[in-house]
């Protein structure tokens, strides 16, 4: 499942927090230069690929495929993907404790490396399965936990690294920088999917030891990433929050504020907490981007978790099939999303959401023809993980870009964080509904929810009608 700091002593002075940085980082009390940006852009790169080999790892069809081998119910595929939902009602509380730390960078090493970490403890549970130690069922429960409290921690930190990130792209640059790096993930699941699913499909020691050695790779990649992000112009969030007007300086990194916006967080520097609620809920343009966002979540998440489950028990496809249908749908949105990013920058967000959307709607009916034969093994299915992979670049990334220019700067991880948890909440409340109609209906259940699945998805594009996007100029 994957971030500068600015004290006040005077508005237009821009200081770093003190921490371990390259010799090309900022010293305090110095202006942010365009190189300072260009390596942070760079170094978030970095970490992007390096979250997605710790992403194919700890998630995603590897993970699906460990259950199955273990015996796991649709239910348990169900609480799979809804726990990564789910635990973003905790985002506000990690916002809120964002805000009162001094730097982005310590902030993320305590949530995202520790909840990395925590699946090193997978690894131990493999290693006692193999050994005859703990059993099948214990595993599976050893699997959640871990999914549970690593995305915990990670929905902590994610507020604050979005927060982060906004802050260090030029708002005009985002389609372009968001495409650019999104991409780059992308390429590294296009040639990691498949290698990984080959090396646990034809491990000599069984495919739960085959799952474990990459599970290892992937904890060690994602360490890593995290330390890119040190190369990132860090930031105090306490700072940011009490930073109004345009700078020089900050034009280098946020190249403008919407001038309302301006006046806004002017007015409500000393804006008290208990407040802060009441701000939110007058935002008429948030809330309607936080009915689209919950509604479609809810809509996705009836059907996606069982995409997979579909392939890998009701087709029984191996798994190295469906990881190189993975790496179709990954090498698509590679293709596709600097093409989207371009295109978001000039004629902006909302229509791309709004056109591509219905498109995504009407994708879970195509898997109503899909059956055991090989035109469908070697032709649809590819056509269809292509078609997905170029058609959900542009909603993610265009989600990501419109939620960005909603957000006004002050309090901003908050903000994130309440889209984060309500969208959460509706994605889990989908995916239970979605595993529990799978458990208790007859055959053709898996079906019969991708064709529900569709009808609400163009349902929740509607509030996109009257969702007004900032200006990008």
């Amino acid at each position: 499942m994957d971030s500068v700091q600015i004290e006040t002593t005077a508005p237009l002075t821009l200081e770093f927090t003190q921490i371990a940085l390259p010799p090309t980082a900022i010293s305090s009390n110095s202006r942010i230069s365009k190189d300072t940006i260009r390596t942070s852009l760079k170094a978030s790169t970095a970490d992007s690929v390096l979250a997605s080999v710790y992403s194919l790892g700890t998630g995603g069809i590897l993970l699906s495929n460990l259950l199955v081998e273990l015996g796991a119910s649709p239910v348990v595929f169900g609480m799979l993907s809804s726990i990564p939902m789910l635990v973003n009602l905790i985002q506000p509380l990690g916002a809120y404790l964002s805000e009162r730390s001094t730097s982005r960078f310590q902030y993320s090493l305590r949530t995202h490396g520790i909840g990395r970490l925590l699946w090193l403890i997978l690894v131990i549970g493999i290693v006692s399965a193999s050994l005859g130690v703990i059993d099948a069922h214990q595993l599976v429960i050893l699997t959640l936990l871990i999914v549970l409290f690593s995305n915990l921690l990670g929905g902590l930190g994610t507020a604050s690294w979005l927060s982060w990130v906004a802050m260090i792209v030029p708002r005009r640059l985002r389609g372009r920088y968001f495409g650019t790096r999104n991409s780059a993930a992308s390429l590294t699941n296009l040639v990691c999917v498949p290698m990984a699913g080959l090396l646990v499909s034809h491990w000599y020691g069984g495919t739960l030891q085959g799952y474990g050695i990459v599970l290892l790779i992937s904890i060690v990649f994602g360490i890593v990433g995290l330390g890119c992000q040190s190369f990132q112009v860090d930031m105090n969030p306490q700072s940011q929050n009490t930073y109004y007007g345009k700078s020089p300086q900050t034009s280098e990194i946020q190249s403008e504020v919407a001038k309302d916006e301006s006046s806004e967080v002017l007015q409500s520097i000393h804006l008290p907490q208990d407040q802060l609620a009441n701000s939110i809920w007058k935002n008429s343009n948030f809330l309607v981007f936080l009915l689209y966002f919950s509604f479609w979540t809810l809509a996705v998440n009836l059907s996606s978790p069982f995409f997979n489950l579909y392939m890998l028990d009701t087709l029984d496809l191996d798994v190295s099939y469906v990881t190189i249908y993975n790496s179709l749908q990954a090498g698509a949105t590679l293709l596709m999303l600097i093409l989207w990013g371009k295109l978001a920058d000039k004629i902006g967000n909302r229509p791309i959401l709004i056109c591509i959307g219905i498109l995504v709607g009407v994708t879970p009916l195509l898997w109503l023809g899909i059956g055991v034969n090989r035109l469908d093994i070697w032709l649809w299915l590819p056509l269809l993980h292509i078609l997905t992979g170029g058609t959900w670049a542009a909603i993610d990334l265009c989600s990501n870009n419109i939620q960005i220019g909603i957000a006004p700067i002050k309090n901003q991880s908050i903000y994130f964080a309440t889209a984060a948890a309500v969208a959460g909440a509706s994605g889990a409340l989908g995916t239970t509904i979605g595993s529990f109609l799978v458990q208790f209906a007859q055959s053709g259940g898996l079906l019969g929810l991708f064709a529900l699945s569709g009808l609400f998805r163009l349902v929740a594009l509607v509030p996109l009608m009257f969702l007004q996007e900032p200006s990008r100029s």
